[in-house]
């Protein structure tokens, strides 16, 4: 399954590559709606939350309440996650699902006593943990600060906290240069949770292929630029 990718920053929604240099941006963001409608799940991002750079949190409840009841789509919102009472206020929203990346970490290891304390406000089944990687191995705070965890070594440890994981490869984030489908097949034996694949996506023929080894895609630039057609 497709779903297509809303990142903020500025109170626009912008495409990056590798997380760092702007490729697009586009001002109409609520029009990005209309254009995303056929599909049953939405991601959107704060990337400016996530960097600590600001927060885009009008704009994201905006769109939440938009998609929610103009068009009946599911979402999951990350992006700056960094407290139980954050993920309970977009819960609030009915937001579908709530990305945590950053928060789950600590220190160099997994945050048990945050993810704990996340998981006695909200359910498992409504987190999603974020396992960006920079060659092979997680990245954090906006893709600025690398660990040596590596994702297929801590979903065993994670499961208990969350419904499923988000995992970007960030070496190819943003250039259309193909999915890592090695990669991605090797993150599926490492858990049987749900897992979003993103990161250098740019075919059906790719999509479909994530979909074989029960993964979804989380797409943007190729959304964007309408290669998907």
């Amino acid at each position: 399954m497709l779903i297509p990718c809303i990142d903020l920053q500025g109170g626009q929604a912008v495409q990056l590559v590798h997380g760092r240099r702007r490729e697009l941006a586009v001002a109409d963001v609520m029009g990005l709606l209309e254009k995303f409608k056929q599909y049953p799940w939405l991601h959107i991002i704060d990337l400016d939350a996530a960097m600590r750079k600001g927060a885009n949190n009008e704009l994201v409840h905006e769109l939440c309440k938009r998609a929610k009841k103009k068009y009946h789509m599911k979402i999951r919102v990350g992006g700056g996650i960094r407290t139980a009472e954050r993920a309970a206020e977009l819960i609030a929203l009915r937001v579908d699902q709530i990305i945590v990346g950053s928060a789950a970490f600590r220190a160099g290891r997994i945050d048990k006593i945050f993810l704990r304390r996340l998981v006695k406000q909200i359910k498992p089944a409504k987190i999603i943990i974020a396992l960006d990687t920079i060659r092979g191995r997680i990245t954090i705070h906006g893709w600025r600060k690398g660990l040596s965890l590596q994702p297929e070594n801590v979903m065993e440890q994670l499961q208990p906290f969350c419904g499923g994981f988000l995992c970007t490869d960030v070496d190819r984030e943003g250039t259309m240069s193909g999915v890592n489908l090695a990669w991605f097949q090797k993150l599926r034996f490492a858990s049987a949770h749900p897992i979003i694949a993103a990161g250098g996506i740019k075919t059906r023929r790719e999509i479909a292929a994530l979909e074989k080894i029960s993964m979804d895609a989380a797409v943007g630039m190729a959304v964007y630029k309408n290669r998907l057609r």
